[in-house]
């Protein structure tokens, strides 16, 4: 099950679409052209998120992201230092690819990720607690559920 992460490009943004559209997947996502216009600006005003398209083989079959969360400053966490707590998304666009494993290994990749630039990070990530999928992708991963926080984190400590 061999998986890869490939920067996103300007010629993925047609799939990305097609994929931020997909009923399974606006149930998590919401809101698309939001995730689009993110995607769109990573050279710009959203250059502290690092997209990716996942490959099987040459074959895309989903996104995935990674932030540092001090960049993003968003709601559910505090934050006040660089580099100490990331987040990720990710998704499987690919119906065929859905109920495999995939997700498991995408998180394992953007793990591997974070820790190439910040090799003591801890992560958080707040999927919806009805995606049961994403949870059980976490947990495989050596993520615990925070009840207080009511979030996933991975530390290295």
């Amino acid at each position: 099950m061999e998986l890869i992460l490939r920067p996103i490009e300007d010629n993925d943004i047609k799939l990305l679409n097609i994929w931020l559209n997909k009923e399974y997947i606006l149930k998590w996502y919401n809101d698309a052209d939001e995730w689009l216009n993110e995607i769109k600006e990573r050279n710009g005003s959203f250059s502290f998120l690092h997209h990716f398209i996942v490959l099987k083989d040459d074959t895309p079959i989903g996104f995935s992201q990674y932030y540092d969360c001090f960049d993003a400053q968003e709601e559910w966490y505090s934050i006040n230092q660089r580099n100490k707590i990331f987040s990720i998304d990710y998704l499987i666009g690919e119906e065929d690819y859905l109920g495999k494993g995939y997700g498991k290994e995408i998180v394992k990749l953007l793990i591997s990720e974070i820790y190439k630039q910040s090799p003591e990070a801890e992560i958080v990530v707040q999927p919806d607690n009805d995606n049961i999928a994403s949870c059980k992708a976490l947990l495989a991963n050596g993520f615990i559920f925070d009840k207080t926080k009511d979030y996933f984190l991975l530390s290295r400590q």
